[in-house]
């Protein structure tokens, strides 16, 4: 039997250390992509963009971020977590640097780009941390860390809307560059690990993975022909490289967990209905009811408050009841809040934001809840890539999300209306996108009922 790795007992104080140092690097990386979220409307009026090509500052960053957060998650089986994060965090910082003086577009998204190289870093391994050091409190863990998330979601917009609306949107980059304040207690903070397994990483098997996804987003924001193409190819290579290659990027007998199979693509689902939802409602606040950036990030933060606060509240209840009921419980919340939004779009913004606040509360709750269950169907010495290809599939639900609804956006003269109870008219598009939402959410609920249902009897 292969001997599990050991790690090092943390007392009380150094937990909760650990425990704020995930929080303060978590609070920096979160507020990254809601604060460019708020901005998404001046950035695309200052290029001239449209949706499609807009939604790029969004997408190329998940993208990038998505193949990372695997990747660092494979990493963590390799190398200790200490070097990995400073080595991430230092490129976070340069490349927001970079896009403080981004003087044009392409300097931007590559600007993002970087940033998503050593961005990543942050919440791949800050999911791995709390299940190598604190297995016995990861329910309350994950909580926290999902809390945290939600909080610095809401933080994000009313900062993005404060700079941006007084001065430009290049100096929400000022807010990444002074993530290397966290270095220090990273430093010291974080447990010394013992040598790691020996092994490589599929870097050739990452690219090939990239290169189909990216194509296919391509395609599916410009209708390209020749990205659909290249996308296959890259998708073909991609399984031949997986089924061959010693150990590749994504491990296939990991897939054939069912459980696990389907604890990630419960998360994905979930996590395309909320990028959704935050990619469109900042274009749809400035479409439908003219609001400004500072506005607009009002309008987020109720939701995202009461995300950060139900995001406590929730690890307690994984560890009390376990992680089935939690997720059924999140994704009633996801149906409820996009019917909402869909039927009472064109009302007060105020009660928009009211609609808003009950899908966004469904967030840490999904997350957590998911995180927590992968942590029962692997096994501990395969935590880091199976935490990797979790938080890999989030973000690229994230990157589709994105894209997808970017293009839909671009869609003129929409008559159908898919929500019968719903105001017709300029915001047709809008709540024929949130009406999908909730069916996606209804049809993940019942895949998760249906799989899970025994298993969830063997592990109460």
């Amino acid at each position: 039997m292969e001997e599990q790795p050991v790690h090092k007992k943390l007392d009380k104080r150094e937990r909760k250390n650990l425990i704020l140092l995930i929080c303060i690097l978590l609070t920096f990386t979160v507020m990254n992509g809601t604060m460019f979220n708020v901005a998404i409307p001046d950035i695309a009026e200052e290029f001239n963009l449209l949706p499609s090509q807009v939604s790029w500052v969004m997408t190329g960053y998940i993208l990038v971020f998505a193949i990372g957060s695997l990747m660092y998650g494979k990493l963590a089986d390799l190398f200790p977590i200490k070097t990995l994060l400073t080595a991430g965090i230092i490129l976070f910082a340069s490349g927001a640097a970079l896009g403080l003086f981004s003087p044009n577009y392409p300097t931007l998204l590559a600007a993002r780009v970087l940033q998503a190289m050593g961005g990543a870093s942050i919440p791949a391994l800050s999911f791995i941390i709390p299940a190598r050091f604190m297995p016995g409190e990861r329910g309350k863990v994950f909580g926290i860390v999902s809390s945290t998330v939600a909080f610095a979601s809401g933080l994000g917009p009313i900062m993005g809307g404060l700079v941006g609306g007084a001065f430009n949107w290049r100096f929400l980059f000022i807010f990444s560059v002074l993530s290397l304040i966290a270095l220090p207690f990273l430093r010291r903070w974080l447990p010394e690990e013992e040598k790691r397994q020996t092994g490589k990483v599929d870097i050739l098997g990452a690219v090939l993975i990239a290169i189909t996804i990216s194509a296919f987003l391509l395609f599916v924001t410009s209708l390209n022909f020749i990205a659909l193409l290249a996308a296959a190819a890259a998708g073909v290579l991609s399984a031949w490289r997986m089924y061959t290659y010693e150990d590749p990027f994504i491990d296939p007998a990991m897939l054939k967990n069912v459980y696990y199979a389907f604890t990630i693509l419960t998360s994905f689902l979930g996590t395309i209905a909320m990028f959704g939802m935050i990619f469109v409602v900042p274009i749809m606040a400035r479409d439908i009811y003219s609001l400004s950036t500072v506005e607009i990030g009002l309008l987020l933060f109720p939701g995202a408050m009461a995300a950060g606060i139900i995001g406590q509240f929730g690890g307690k209840l994984i560890d009390r009841h376990g992680s089935y009921p939690v997720v059924q419980f999140a994704f009633l919340f996801v149906v409820a809040g996009s019917f909402l939004v869909s039927t009472f779009i064109g009302v007060p913004p105020w009660i928009i934001s009211l609609c808003i606040l009950v899908q966004y509360i469904a967030f840490p709750l999904i997350q957590s809840s998911t995180a927590n269950i992968l942590t029962q169907v692997i096994p501990e010495k395969r935590t880091g890539v199976g935490i990797g290809l979790f938080n890999l599939l989030n973000f690229l639900a994230g990157a589709i999300a994105s894209a997808v609804f970017g293009a839909i956006l671009d869609l003129q003269n929409v008559t159908l209306l898919l929500n019968p109870v719903a105001q017709n008219g300029s915001a047709t598009i809008y709540a024929n996108l949130f009406i999908g939402l909730s069916i996606l959410a209804v049809l993940t609920l019942f895949i998760f009922r249906t799989i899970f249902k025994n298993f969830a009897e063997k592990h109460k």
